[in-house]
């Protein structure tokens, strides 16, 4: 299936450009795309029509010549059915094939694009370390470009462009985060959370769950995913399988303790479902944020009751 969508951007003399993006889907999947920009809308609609018609006509098989997109050629890599892609990886080549420097031919990559997307990317708002997940994740792509496809192409230029990229301060860390709400600022998030989870048609347990998670150190995603079957009742224990490791993607499971008032928590939750929280970790998140920022609480985020957790457990004796 093949689709087009135009994308308007302002250029900085106040121009318009007009960029129609063509991509080729299958299983859910971008297997292909292609991008052209106009200076006319109209001129960009007409040639996105004809090239899905071309698409839907044709029986499209992928290139496989060093000639083909940097879009094109990391859809081919996303699609590989060998190659695991964390949720972040995939984010990230996602954002680049819809990025202007998607549309540089392979062999045609230079230092200065990268330096350009970077600093695009730094302009737009993103922070060093998010677009140091750019450079990294494209270069994975490039380094098994000619073993698994036999594209005459090197990752030289990445070691050209880094030291720049760094010089620049267009990429790096991120800044370690040592946030911890205080005991004042989390007893106003408990009386906020409690007034929430009472308003008509909410259903999310805000404060059990906020609890649950600073007592088990777990992420909130991984507090949404846990099952009963999961949850060991005599040594106390649960399951969090594929827990997030950047030396492990896959298969990650790990049993983690319930200590304190964790296990209570758990088990006083109704057993009508698979998960023993079965709500969206989304609007977790978005019903902290609200009370947060009505209680006026600065620069505090759910992924800090982690941190939270697992000081008290260090405060206490505990290694974690």
């Amino acid at each position: 299936m093949a689709g087009y969508n135009i994308l308007r951007k302002e250029m900085k003399d106040g121009t318009l450009k007009f960029r129609c993006m063509i991509r080729h889907m299958e299983h859910s999947k971008v297997v292909s795309q292609e991008s052209k920009t106009f200076t006319k809308k109209a001129m960009a609609k007409s040639w996105g029509v004809k090239k899905v018609f071309e698409f839907e006509q044709n029986d499209f098989k992928p290139p496989v010549n060093s000639n083909i997109t940097i879009s094109q050629m990391i859809a081919a890599y996303m699609k590989n059915k060998h190659i695991k892609l964390g949720r972040t990886k995939e984010y990230v080549l996602n954002l680049l094939i819809d990025s202007p420097i998607g549309e540089i031919k392979i062999s045609e990559l230079e230092p200065r694009h990268l330096v350009e997307h970077c600093s695009n990317r730094i302009d737009s708002g993103a922070g060093k370390s998010t677009v140091n997940h750019d450079i990294s994740y494209l270069r994975s792509v490039y380094k098994i470009a000619n073993s698994l496809w036999g594209y005459d192409i090197n990752d030289t230029v990445f070691d050209k462009a880094i030291p720049t990229l760094h010089h620049l301060e267009l990429i790096g860390k991120s800044l370690r985060r040592t946030r911890r709400p205080t005991n004042d600022e989390i007893e106003k998030l408990i009386i906020g959370l409690t007034k929430r989870q009472k308003h008509h048609g909410t259903k999310i347990p805000f404060v059990d769950i906020l609890n649950f998670s600073i007592l088990s150190c777990m992420r909130i995603g991984e507090v949404c995913a846990i099952i009963w079957d999961d949850l060991d009742i005599e040594n106390r224990s649960v399951t969090v399988r594929n827990r997030k490791d950047p030396r492990k993607k896959i298969s990650n499971h790990m049993i983690v303790p319930l200590l304190g008032e964790a296990f209570e928590l758990i088990t006083k939750q109704p057993q009508n479902d698979v998960r023993i929280f079965p709500y969206n970790s989304r609007s977790v998140t978005a019903g902290f944020q609200r009370v947060r920022n009505d209680l006026k609480i600065e620069d505090l985020r759910y992924h800090d009751l982690r941190r939270e957790g697992a000081s008290r457990l260090f405060e206490k004796g505990y290694a974690y």
